[in-house]
């Protein structure tokens, strides 16, 4: 076989997958520098002894001070939680789950595969910020499997209730399109735009997508799997869904294009042995002190500075800081003494709290894979929302299964009012919908409502849509010397990648003061 060039290959994955492919072709032959940082993030070296202040150990927090602790900066980290890290959490055995009211222990084995990420649990291979760091902390990654085409989706109110594998729903859709796209084609609805020639290839372009009959009618395809082992019969094809059952199915308009979002097209990334090796990767490399247990009493601007009060094994300190960090969540910050201005509070104040819902199994076997799953996410329209299976550790005798996702207000509502067992038996019964015998499986099951959540009372902060033109600068903007962080004040909340950008607006001014004189 004739050895492709590079310049022939990009080509042919121009030819196959437009720009995008080209693109993902070039970061896998590593040719394009995707992990410099840019220059204008590069810090100066501190010229004069300045102490820096970060209240709240999250993500944004421990990357601030590890950029400024290499530009010669002094740091403190002052975190309220007994935990750095924020949302970025992954459970394993004996990690305290710090629910308001309610805190208990994760009650895993203890394996090194059974972990569950509660926090973030996937990084797009454009978060460019987040994948910097997890090069330069020499963090190892994986493909996590997002879409997986052989899992379920699962609506009590269609297919009579019965769980379908997603390839079948997606090629019917597929070739009733492609269907439509033919008849079309010949009652000439394009001649005014096409010519004979475009027309002929838009045919046979319909054709080959929706995997038509010679005389353009979808009767179903073999790309839905098949009705027997078709590695030693020619098996017949799965028989399609009826029109009518498709489009009452809610699939479509949900589910079906999850991976179309930006953010989850494929691949995706996650850190090897858990989300949290990013904290811990951080946490490692900053020299500066950590202070966790310490809790924010007033925070108060000065001429020249900032004073922070807090507290700390039962006594309260006071730090008299150059420079202020804030990593707070902003409902939070609300209840806090300070003498911020009254346009600064009110663009604080309009950052809502937003809620997140998650349950994690330890499976006893991984009775998925014996159904053709690996890695991935089922769909169901109940109110545990989604089941995801581990993309790691295939063929290990056991695994973690996220066995709900929720971030509809009041389905996350709903389970933070259970108690801790009902949360569990809820999600339980809700996968024997979609596998069965799948609450037969279970062993252990951790639940977060982050509602709850000690120190953070909520997941993904954000403003309104109508908020962001009205404060969004002005939170950006430092107040005196003090200035936000994290992905709160960014237009990607609930990302890492947000709260990264963050980080990179805030230093960027930070730098640009210190060097016209602090």
């Amino acid at each position: 076989m004739k050895k492709l060039t590079r310049r022939q290959f990009l080509q042919k994955a121009a030819i196959a997958g437009g720009s995008l492919a080209v693109y993902n072709s070039c970061l896998a032959l590593d040719l394009l520098d995707t992990h410099v940082r840019p220059k204008h993030f590069q810090l100066s070296p501190s010229n004069k002894q300045s102490k820096i202040v970060i209240l709240g150990g999250g993500v944004a927090g421990l990357a601030t001070a590890y950029e400024l602790e290499r530009a010669g900066y002094e740091c403190i980290i002052l975190e309220a939680s007994h935990r750095v890290g924020g949302r970025n959490l992954t459970l394993r055995h004996g990690d305290l789950i710090d629910e308001l009211g309610r805190p208990n222990y994760c009650q895993f084995e203890d394996k090194p595969n059974l972990y569950f990420n509660a926090g973030p649990a996937r990084i797009p291979g454009h978060h460019q910020r987040t994948l910097y760091y997890c090069k330069e902390l020499k963090i190892p990654l994986q493909v996590k499997a997002n879409q997986n085409r052989l899992a379920y989706f699962h609506e009590d109110a269609s297919f009579n209730g019965q769980p379908k594998r997603q390839v079948e729903y997606i090629t019917d859709a597929r070739g009733f399109l492609a269907e439509l796209v033919f008849k079309a084609i010949n009652k000439n609805v394009f001649e005014a735009e096409l010519t004979k020639e475009d027309i002929e290839k838009l045919r046979h372009f319909a054709g080959f997508y929706g995997d038509l009959s010679k005389d353009g009618a979808y009767k179903g395809s073999h790309r839905a799997g098949s009705q027997s082992d078709r590695m030693l019969t020619h098996g017949d094809h799965n028989i399609p869904q009826k029109l009518e059952a498709f489009l009452n199915s809610n699939f479509w308009q949900d589910a079906m294009n999850h991976t179309e979002f930006y953010d989850w097209i494929e691949p995706l990334m996650e850190p090897k042995g858990g989300m949290d090796q990013i904290v811990k990767g951080f946490a490692n490399a900053i020299k500066s002190p950590i202070l966790t247990k310490a809790q924010v009493q007033k925070i108060q601007l000065t001429n020249n500075g900032v004073v922070v009060h807090y507290q700390h094994k039962g006594h309260i300190h006071k730090i008299n800081a150059d420079y202020c960090f804030n990593n707070i969540p902003a409902p939070i910050l609300a209840g806090i003494d300070n003498n911020f201005s009254e346009h600064y509070m009110q663009a604080l104040a309009a950052i809502k709290r937003k809620d997140l819902f998650k349950i994690g199994f330890q499976m006893r076997e991984r009775f998925w894979e014996k159904e053709g799953i690996y890695g991935g996410i089922s769909y169901t329209s109940q109110k545990n929302a989604q089941i995801w299976y581990p993309s790691h550790d295939i063929n290990s005798e056991k695994g973690v299964v996220l066995g709900a996702y929720v971030w509809n207000p009041q389905d996350c509502e709903f389970f933070a009012n259970l108690s801790l067992k009902e949360r569990l038996a809820y999600a339980a019964n809700c996968g024997d919908k979609v596998h069965k015998e799948y609450s037969s499986h279970i062993e252990q099951g951790v639940s977060i409502a982050w509602s709850r959540m000690n120190h953070l009372m909520g997941c993904g902060n954000a403003f309104e849509e109508h908020d962001y033109e009205k404060y969004f600068h002005t939170v950006q903007t430092p107040e005196g010397n003090h200035v936000m962080i994290g992905d709160q004040i960014s237009y990607h909340p609930g990302w890492q990648e947000g709260a990264f950008a963050s980080v990179e607006v805030a230093l960027m001014s930070f730098d640009k003061k210190m060097q016209v004189g602090g």
